[in-house]
Order: structure tokens, then sequence, then C-alpha cells
């Protein structure tokens, strides 16, 4: 079943007089607990789609329905209570708030529920055991690797149980060994909690690690091919 369907996207940016063209006529489904990677060149559309697909920006043209909400028709404030609920966003510099502590940080997104302390300790709890950091939750980012920031955000990114998550070249600021940890996790995260996962990147063996990859060149789809699940 699809989980994301994108319908004729377009996306134009105006600067002054001139109209900039972002994304043209882009037509995608994503199945529901599917795994895909989005390549391109940097300027091809790839984070801007991210960002559609995150209620954070609005297609020019088009229409983006997920799950059964068309969310390419929401208003401002309908997409920000739809966006808290049902996306999880990592991003590539972890965007963490330096003078809160990991549990605070993933516990950030909880605090616009109308859970109690005790519920939003135990989601925590239970978002930083899945990324491996428990016994990190005292730690602040300065405390941490790169690798281990990384996945205290995707803690925080899970922490609410989103429908969606959306990464955004997750792997582009840490190491081998760190960025394979963290698609290792990715990969778990898709397999074994049945996450939806659409994952920019513009490394190939990032994108390997995805079950479909996608890429675009300014602005439309070029291929499409399956990736053996490694």
């Amino acid at each position: 079943m699809a989980l994301i369907e994108l319908r004729d996207v377009s996306k134009t940016y105006r600067r002054d007089a001139e109209e900039i063209g972002v994304l043209d006529r882009v037509t995608i489904s994503v199945a529901e607990g599917e795994f895909l990677a989005l390549m391109g060149p940097s300027g091809s559309g790839k984070s801007t789609l991210l960002n559609l697909l995150a209620g954070i920006d609005q297609p020019t043209r088009g229409t983006i329905s997920i799950g059964d909400t068309e969310i390419s028709k929401l208003s401002e404030g309908g997409l920000a209570a739809w966006r808290a609920r049902h996306i999880g966003f990592i991003f590539q510099l972890y965007n963490l708030i330096p003078v809160l502590t990991a549990f605070e940080n993933v516990e950030l997104p909880l605090l616009l529920t109308n859970l109690t302390k005790k519920q939003r300790r135990d989601h925590v709890m239970t978002a930083l055991g899945i990324v491996g950091l428990t016994e990190r939750a005292s730690h602040y980012p300065r405390q941490l690797s790169g690798g281990q920031e990384q996945r205290v955000a995707i803690a925080r990114a899970i922490v609410t149980d989103p429908t969606l998550l959306l990464a955004d070249e997750p792997t582009g600021d840490l190491d081998a060994k760190s960025g394979a940890e963290v698609l290792t996790l990715l990969q778990r995260l898709n397999g074994e909690y049945k996450k939806t996962i659409v994952m920019v990147t513009h490394d190939p063996h990032a994108a390997e690690r995805a079950s479909r990859v996608l890429h675009l060149e300014k602005g439309s789809l070029s291929q499409q091919q399956p990736v053996a699940v490694g």
C-alpha cells in the first residue's frame, strides 16, 4: 500500500522578476515500510523534495498525499500540527541544542504533546535504548562523538513514533565507521520497526542500504532501480 503519493509536483522559487525551477513534474509513489534513497548532484532538487514531504515547503503545482492526508492542501497551521505528529526529521548537522542533555534533546518533541512527565521519560528512554545510548542520557552534545550525536538526533526523530522518517544526508558529516553505524541503525528502524524512510544522499554506499534508489537530475527523475538489501 502506498504511503506517499506525489503527483505531477513542481516547485518554482521567485527571485525578483526571475522564476527558478527546482522540481519539474515529479511523480513518485512510496510504499508503506519502504526505505527509499534519493540521489543526485547538488542543486538537483533532493532537499527541496524532502522539505515538501515534511510539509516545510509547499509545491507550486501538483499534489502530495501522505497516508490519507493531502498535505499540499493544508494551511500553515494545519501543516505544523500534521508535521509534529507524522514526521521525524534527521539532519546532516544533528541540530542538537548544546545546553540540553541527550535526554532533554530527545524529549523536546514530546513537550508539544499531552503526555505526562513519566510517559515522556518512558518514551525518551525507549528511543535512546533503540539507538544504543541509554547510558549517555545525561551527557551534553559536546561530550558525545559525532556518531553519537547523530544517534541522539535519530532518537529525537523517532520518539513520537512518526509515520515517516526523513533523513537529509544523515552521514554527510560523519567518518566512515560512524556513518556505517548510522546507516545500519536506519536499516534496523526500517526492517525491525517497519519505519518508512526517505533518505537524501550523494553517497552511493549509503544509497546501497535502501531498498530502492531514485535519481534526480535538474529537478526531474532520471532513473530508478531496486537495490539488494544488505
